[in-house]
This record gives C-alpha cells, sequence and structure tokens, in this order.
C-alpha cells in the first residue's frame, strides 16, 4: 500500500469478549499497522482480556461507559470519533467487527473503489464463514452472506469502507439502533444523494460459532426486533424499508398459526391445512439455494431457518413496539456464547 493510500485509511474494529477470533481479528490486520495504517478498538465491557491484548500490539483502545446501554452503532460511532482525533485528515473508514479477519488486499481494493468512483460512499464485498461446515447454524450464516449481487446495492453490512465525510454529514450510526443499524444508516446515507457498491472480492472471514437452537433463536427475535425499528423509522414510502419482512413475520408468524387453530373447531380440522405452508416453505428455498450451487445441508438449514424464524421474529417485533410504548430503553438482544478468556495477548 502506497504512503499516498495510508495517509487516507484508518481502521475502527468493535469486540465484546470475542476471544481468539479477536485476535484472529487484530493478526489480519498487522501488515496494515506495520505500513502506518491507524488502528481504533472499541470495547463494550469486555471481561476476556480484549483490552490488553490490543494494547500489546499497540492498537488504540476505547473503553466505553458501560452505565450506558452499549449498542454496535455507540460503538462505531466512539471508534470514529477517537479515530478523527489522532487522524483528521482521514478520509476512509474501514469497520471492522471483532469476529472477523480482514482478507489480505481487501482495504487497498476498496480505497481504489473509492478513488475512482467519486459518487460512491460505501464500499463492502463478500463474506464468508470460517468454518461453515461445523454447525447447521454455521451453515445458515454461510448461505446468508451470499445473498446480494455485485454492482449498486441498497444496504451494507457491519464490516464495511465508508467515506468519512459522507459518514459525519449524516452523523453516523443511529446509537438507539440495536440491530440492522448498518441498514438504517444506507438508508440515509442515500437519501444523502451517496451510492453504495459491492465489487467482487472477499472482505472478511466471519466466526458466527453458533452451536444451539437458543443462540438461533436469539438471533431471529434480534432480527425481528432491527426489521420492527427500523421499519419505523424509514417505513414509510418511498423507502418502505422492511415493509415486506414485517409484513411477512405478522401473516406468517400470527395471523397464519391463530386463525387456523381458532378456525379448527369450526372447521372440523381442516384449518389446520394451512400448516402444510411452512413445509412447503421449508422445500421451496431447499431447492431455490440447491439452484444457487449449496449442498444440501446449506439449503436445507438455510430453508428451515427462512421459515421457522417469523416465530421469534414475532417476538422481537412486538419486544420493540412494546418497549417503544412503554418509553423502554432498547437493549441489544445477545445470541452470542461466553469465550474462553484470551490468555497470552500477543497471540
Amino acid at each position: 500500500m502506497s504512503d499516498y493510500l495510508i495517509s487516507k485509511i484508518g481502521v475502527v474494529i468493535i469486540g465484546r469478549n470475542e476471544g481468539e477470533r479477536l485476535i484472529c481479528c487484530f493478526k489480519s490486520l498487522q501488515a496494515q499497522l506495520h505500513k502506518g495504517v491507524t488502528v481504533i478498538y472499541v470495547d463494550s465491557g469486555s471481561t476476556d482480556g480484549s483490552c490488553e491484548a490490543a494494547r500489546e500490539r499497540r492498537i488504540d483502545v476505547v473503553e466505553l461507559d458501560m452505565s450506558i446501554p452499549f449498542t454496535a452503532s455507540r460503538a462505531r460511532n466512539a471508534g470514529f470519533e477517537r479515530l478523527h482525533q489522532k487522524v483528521p485528515q482521514v478520509e476512509y473508514v474501514q469497520f471492522i467487527d471483532g469476529d472477523c479477519e480482514l482478507v489480505e488486499g481487501w482495504i487497498t481494493a476498496a480505497a481504489d473503489t473509492f478513488d475512482r468512483e467519486p459518487d460512491v460512499v460505501a464500499v463492502c464485498g463478500w463474506t464468508r464463514e470460517r468454518f461453515p461446515e461445523q454447525t447447521m447454524y454455521n451453515r445458515i450464516s454461510d448461505v446468508e452472506w451470499h445473498q446480494g449481487s455485485v454492482g449498486p446495492i441498497l444496504h451494507f453490512a457491519g464490516n464495511v469502507m465508508i467515506r468519512a465525510e459522507a459518514f459525519a454529514e449524516v452523523g453516523g450510526y443511529d446509537n438507539n439502533v440495536i440491530a440492522a443499524e448498518d441498514d438504517e444508516l444506507s438508508v440515509r446515507l442515500r437519501q444523502a444523494g451517496g451510492k453504495l457498491l459491492r465489487i467482487d472480492k472477499k472482505s472478511v472471514i466471519h466466526d458466527i460459532d453458533m452451536h444451539t437452537v437458543f443462540q438461533w433463536w436469539q438471533r431471529a427475535k434480534r432480527t425481528g426486533h432491527a426489521y420492527a425499528q427500523v421499519s419505523y423509522l424509514h417505513g414509510a414510502p418511498p423507502e418502505r424499508k422492511f415493509f415486506r419482512e414485517i409484513r411477512g413475520i405478522l401473516l406468517w408468524g400470527v395471523i397464519l398459526p391463530i386463525s387456523a387453530l381458532a378456525l379448527a373447531p369450526l372447521t372440523y380440522g381442516l384449518s389446520l391445512i394451512a400448516f402444510v405452508r411452512y413445509p412447503l416453505t421449508t422445500l421451496r428455498i431447499f431447492y431455490k439455494t440447491r439452484r444457487q450451487g449449496f449442498s444440501q445441508k446449506h439449503s436445507l438449514a438455510w430453508g428451515l431457518s427462512c421459515t421457522m424464524s417469523v416465530f421469534p421474529g414475532v417476538i422481537g417485533a412486538s419486544k420493540f413496539h412494546l418497549d417503544r410504548l412503554f418509553h423502554r430503553q432498547h437493549k441489544i438482544i445477545e445470541h452470542k456464547r461466553p469465550k474462553t478468556p484470551i490468555t497470552n495477548p500477543r497471540g
């Protein structure tokens, strides 16, 4: 990477008790650190030695005040603020989640894209799972990362490079959005006239490390909350953000099952035939995913997840609206299991 690019780029990592996954993230950035790229690590109350591991690598650490409910949005904003203080001339900011490893060559490719296309304000690539065959839940995540297309896009995920000027102009992330904060920011960046782009290059390797149905349930519940919250903010025309998703979880997660059960006595049980919709939807998604080139195990896991996630999704969406109704603080919905403390900060 040229000195010209080094002066323009900064990196913000966020994490909380990521254990050895964070060490992998740091190691993937080691070459960038040696070249002089400024890296900020924002920690949200870790107890596994994450901050010590960052400082051992001479990475600037921001420890969030945990008396205030934390969100990924708040962490990224704090990282951007520290980065801007240290390197006010920074033009491009790469955001990375602590459970991800940066792929070699990504930062240069993203920065070159910005230099070639001045109207682009955010660039993302492809995410891949580290251990896609380890569990069915890892397979679900692996298929999820493959959704989308190359070229102009409507939204990006957490691992993205953003123009610092555009980020500051829209006020950064919304600290109150506990999930899908990237979708919410994407809307505001586009409304401000910016272009979002995915290039055909792998950017990060993700390690979801999901092993239980409870973890899957919590993640799907968080997604339902995200749909409701972001739709509440941007669901009006013409954006109608997550309108279709909210309609889907309401129809298939509430209206159909309750109606079928309520009408069972009146229809001599015939209304229960409506429940055939769920296995049929799983089969439809299974065959569609197989046509995309995924294995049978990947396709079945993805089909089951898409079909059944409406039920925890309803709970998550309901939680958002109840918290809003009673003026309660929105709090993150955890799905990660605790990691083993980092015993060797140097890795």
